[in-house]
């Protein structure tokens, strides 16, 4: 188990919840099409945190973000869960990780959250929306309302559906061509059963304030309508990115689209976004994927950036 470090924004303390490391990817397959001589020069400018220093492997994390304000206890994605089938995404398959644990032991359960916020509806932000009980798929956190975009929700049971009408979303969408689509099974264990407990509530990505706080605002591309998660408190700012990064070379080469970009155009774009509003805000960046800490700041000189751990 990682040591718990919690940060503060204002009145709120986030908490990273760390579900499970993955200390070996190859950079070619993270990164498909780009050059091997660039992805060495690159992750070059990295410690042994980020890239295996040994054989040149990226390392990426998977957590959740434990948010507690003086009146929310709030989690940001819920990481991959256990039990889930996942064939097709093998480090993702059938885990069994102590991630409720890990929660409580940063002192809350799962009893305790009010709200689950979440950037999209990948595998590996939602898994832990639902957990398996005598065989049947359960909301893990059972008090709390899950928020997310109508829009992403609509996609999945579209593409679960199997009828065609997940085109006339991407239609509507309009983010340019589509890669792939997302994984499956994905709605059917960690997103239906919580709309069919009624503890969803979907909203329409336009960055008005959600709760105390907190916005979501629109960075498509990685997923249909990925958002990004502002908070402010007390005139401090935070941003909980999602997935417009895997890892912290892409500061330096945004143009790098991850294997696991839906909307390549799209995903270029809002990860451009993501850098200038950072570092314009400010704002103590929170990722999903980053090693070491998984937080930190953007600087920025003229059209470069740079990435700080905290």
């Amino acid at each position: 188990m990682q040591d718990i470090t919690t940060h503060r924004v204002g009145d709120a303390t986030v908490t990273k919840i760390f579900e499970i490391g993955l200390d070996a990817v190859d950079g070619e397959f993270l990164f498909p099409g780009i050059d091997p001589d660039s992805i060495a020069r690159e992750r070059g400018g990295f410690g042994p945190g980020s890239v295996d220093p040994r054989t040149g492997s990226l390392r990426l994390s998977i957590h959740s973000w434990l948010v507690r304000t003086p009146g929310r206890v709030i989690l940001i994605d819920t990481a991959t869960g256990n039990d889930k089938e996942r064939p097709g995404a093998a480090v993702l398959h059938h885990l069994n990780e102590p991630f409720l644990d890990r929660l409580r032991a940063a002192g809350v359960g799962p009893g305790d959250v009010d709200l689950v916020l979440m950037t999209h509806l990948h595998a590996d932000h939602v898994g832990w929306n639902t957990h398996l009980v005598d065989g049947h798929w359960v909301p893990a956190f059972p008090n709390a309302r899950y928020v997310f975009s109508g829009r992403e929700r609509a996609y999945l049971a579209a593409l679960s559906a199997g009828d065609g009408s997940d085109a006339a979303i991407r239609d509507a969408a309009r983010l340019g061509p589509m890669l792939h689509p997302p994984l499956a099974g994905v709605y059917e264990d960690s997103v239906l059963p919580i709309v069919e407990a009624g503890l969803v509530r979907e909203i329409v990505i336009d960055g008005s304030e959600v709760v105390d706080g907190f916005r979501f605002v629109r960075s498509p591309g990685h997923s249909i309508d990925h958002a990004c998660i502002s908070l402010t408190s007390r005139g401090e700012r935070a941003l909980f990115w999602g997935d417009v990064m895997h890892h912290p070379l892409q500061v330096a080469r945004p143009d790098w689209n991850s294997v696991y970009c839906e909307f390549p155009e799209a995903a270029r774009r809002s990860r451009r976004w993501a850098m200038d509003h950072a570092a314009e805000t400010g704002s103590l960046v929170f990722t999903t994927h980053f090693a070491e800490s998984s937080a930190g700041r953007i600087s920025r000189d003229g059209d470069r950036f740079a990435w700080h751990f905290v």
